[in-house]
């Protein structure tokens, strides 16, 4: 059974902590797929993701070898690189049912826009009310302190 980790982004942009958080997976031996809910953001983060510090292997979507991705970045629900970890930013949904079979899905929302806010709260109700494993991470002291966990 799945765990969701949800993430406070209050003192760091995206592209910052996503590939901190992209590393963390990979090393555990995680394939993962980022979710998100628009084409041209995702391909925005594709960019800073190979410009950034280190080597951090990922593909987009659509481009022939999504089964080949140890990270795939896709607007879509189906996980065709066969993650086991699943990254949604921007508000992308993740269900119940995803979470109970992936072994850890991770909700990354901007903390500094109100409805980005409320739509992680909606997403926790939903993960922790149906019984599931749910932590709340912020990052406000300057760096990640659990919060809050639920379920599971």
């Amino acid at each position: 059974m799945g765990q969701a980790l949800f993430y406070h982004l209050t003192r760091g942009p995206l592209e910052d902590t996503l590939p901190v958080l992209l590393d963390k997976a990979m090393t555990h031996g995680m394939r993962v797929a980022v979710r998100g809910t628009d084409r041209d953001r995702l391909a925005w983060l594709d960019d800073r993701l190979w410009l950034g510090d280190g080597f951090l292997p990922h593909g987009m979507a659509g481009t022939g070898f999504d089964a080949d991705q140890p990270v795939l970045l896709t607007a879509e629900a189906a996980l065709p690189n066969g993650a086991r970890c699943l990254m949604a930013i921007d508000g992308a949904e993740v269900t119940p049912d995803e979470t109970r079979a992936l072994d850890r899905v991770c909700i990354l929302f901007d903390g500094t826009d109100p409805a980005a806010v409320e739509r992680a709260r909606g997403q926790w109700r939903l993960i922790s009310g149906a019984g599931l494993a749910a932590q709340y991470w912020s990052e406000d002291s300057g760096r990640w302190q659990k919060k809050a966990e639920s379920g599971g």
